[in-house]
């Protein structure tokens, strides 16, 4: 670690943070002087909540990056310069990526959490629990086919349950497993995803204790038997030892932003494959502590701010949020306005202009769920002022409140202004919750519910025997569950390349899979990959560590 970066910033001993939070000392299990575990149990059955929940969401992305993880962290600093208690609470981040395409996930600028490197690349180990638990149960799936033969409780024809690892590394999509011989088990076909994608890791940001977590896990389907019967791993006896694995992961982790607020950073699923939010117990943990907690949703306000509506707040371990946060910039607009990557940095009124669509539908999702909300327009050293007049006007049309967010120059000084246009909407804004659809609706009616009213599709289509699946997991019971909608995140509809805010499209379903230990149903659209692949120049190629030990080029 940099110890001169270090006192440079105001970071303080991870104990100190807690004190100031109110966490007993024998509640902590630090790792190091900057991080720690919290043993949450006992102070979530002492305490009641108090906080308002503010969930932090944006617009379509880009490949220019849009800040949605910076502004949450400069919000949170920004609310305890207000005087105000305020904590944030996100995602752990995947290395595949910190080491692909995006790159890390702690922040950028005056706004970032600390000790990044750390917090970006093994942490306190949660991701890798996951692996192995999720792993473990595979290895057991397999032995039980090695054992009982093809067509035992098992077929091996009909095994859904994957491995995974915590890397892009698009050649094990699809892989062949068991050759060689009897001794090696018995040949069939699979494949990995990565762990963001795992259903153990919604399990981890679902559950609402230990207890909680095994038996989740006991309910998660791996395969069909001979006869066509579900079998859930709790039929192989996997899920103690499953749960066992994860008894260290399922405590929240606290560390701190770089101008000392507190910040828990627990679980980490992709919203674009997953439900994209950290855990409930982090968040919840936070809302007894604190008067505001920041919380962040992965992607679009399609994505994962829909699925923490529709799936996470049904879980009832946390309430609404009492206001939300849409990031916009200006460079993403452009590029929704049909500028190249390599445009953005120029003024361009018109293409902002046209941009601007992809943000208005955006606009109308927040208010199909009735919650409070501020477009944050996170500033850019290459925005102009004309550019951001022109923003801010058009916004001021459309009749929702703004804020201009300067965080990542700033830091929290840089997001007062948002700060104080979030707490006027809480105090003073209609905040009329509605989930999107009733539980009781049947499966294939809540895809075209989400379809239409979120993403704007005029139809959903799918191959008649997706359709014969979807309605088989209702017959077998599970059609009171939310959908989890698989698809790009580059777009409103299942093809990355329709920009903007397309129009009288149909949204593709290519398959469907029971999550049943996480309790959704996941409908997977388009081209979606639960197994990323890197791009041409990985970000892994900039990164490297010097002779004393200080890795650079992690961004």
């Amino acid at each position: 670690m940099n110890m001169k970066r270090t006192n440079q910033l105001k970071v303080k001993p991870i104990s100190e943070i807690a004190q100031n939070l109110g966490i007993d000392p024998v509640a902590l299990e630090e790792y190091g002087p900057y991080k720690a575990k919290v043993k949450f149990d006992q102070l979530l059955e002492e305490r009641k909540l108090r906080g308002k929940l503010i969930m932090v969401t944006a617009m379509s992305p880009t490949p220019a990056g849009e800040g949605k993880t910076t502004t949450s962290i400069g919000l949170v600093d920004a609310f305890n310069r207000l005087g105000h208690k305020a904590v944030g609470a996100l995602r752990e981040p995947s290395l595949g990526p910190v080491f692909g395409l995006k790159g890390g996930a702690t922040g950028a600028g005056r706004a970032k959490v600390f000790p990044s490197d750390e917090i970006n690349l093994h942490f306190t180990g949660d991701i890798h629990a996951v692996s192995a638990a999720h792993n473990l149960l595979a290895a057991m799936v397999d032995n039980r086919l090695h054992f009982d033969g093809a067509c035992g409780l098992l077929d091996c024809r009909r095994v859904t349950w994957r491995r995974v690892v915590d890397m892009d590394d698009r050649v094990l999509r699809e892989v062949v497993v068991g050759i060689g011989g009897p001794l090696r088990g018995i040949a069939r076909e699979t494949g990995y995803d990565i762990t963001a994608a795992s259903e153990v890791m919604a399990i981890l940001c679902l559950a609402s204790d230990l207890q909680d977590l095994k038996e989740r896990c006991g309910q998660i389907l791996i395969g069909y038997s001979p006869e066509k019967k579900m079998v859930f791993a709790r039929d192989i006896n996997a899920h103690g030892a499953m749960a066992a694995l994860l008894k260290e992961a399922i405590k929240p982790n606290l560390v701190q932003t770089e101008e000392g607020s507190p910040v828990f950073i627990h679980g980490g699923p992709f919203a674009n494959i997953a439900h994209g939010t950290n855990s409930v117990i982090a968040t919840r943990l936070a809302l007894t502590l604190a008067d505001y907690v920041i919380t962040e949703t992965g992607f679009g306000s399609e994505l994962g701010a829909e699925k923490f509506f529709d799936i996470v707040v049904r879980t009832g371990h946390i309430p609404p949020p009492a206001a939300c946060v849409l990031v916009a910039t200006i460079r993403a607009l452009k590029y929704h306005g049909g500028l190249s990557l390599k445009e953005l940095d120029q003024e361009n009124l018109e293409a902002l202009q046209k941009g601007i669509n992809n943000l208005k539908k955006h606009i109308e999702n927040m208010r199909t769920f009735g919650v409070p909300f501020v477009v944050a327009v996170n500033r850019f050293p290459q925005d102009t002022e004309a550019e951001i007049s022109l923003l801010l006007r058009l916004l001021k049309v459309e009749g929702v409140r703004a804020a201009l967010s300067e965080v990542y120059a700033r830091g929290g000084e840089g997001g007062l202004e948002l700060a104080s246009q979030l707490i006027e909407a809480i105090n003073h804004d209609k905040n009329e919750f509605n989930f999107l659809y009733p539980l009781e609706m049947p499966l294939i009616e809540k895809v075209k519910t989400v379809a239409k009213k979120i993403y704007g599709a005029s139809a959903v289509a799918m191959e008649g025997k997706i359709e014969r699946k979807i309605k088989r997991l209702e017959k077998a019971g599970f059609g009171h569950l939310p959908v989890c909608i698989a698809k790009t995140q580059y777009s409103l509809s299942s093809d990355d390349e329709l920009l903007g805010r397309p129009r009288d499209f149909t949204l593709i379903v290519t398959d469907a899979s029971l999550s049943s230990g996480a309790g959704f149903v996941v409908i997977y659209c388009g081209d979606i990959m639960t197994m990323p692949g890197l791009p041409r120049h990985p970000a892994a190629e900039k990164i490297d560590v010097t002779p004393d030990g200080r890795i650079v080029g992690l961004l």
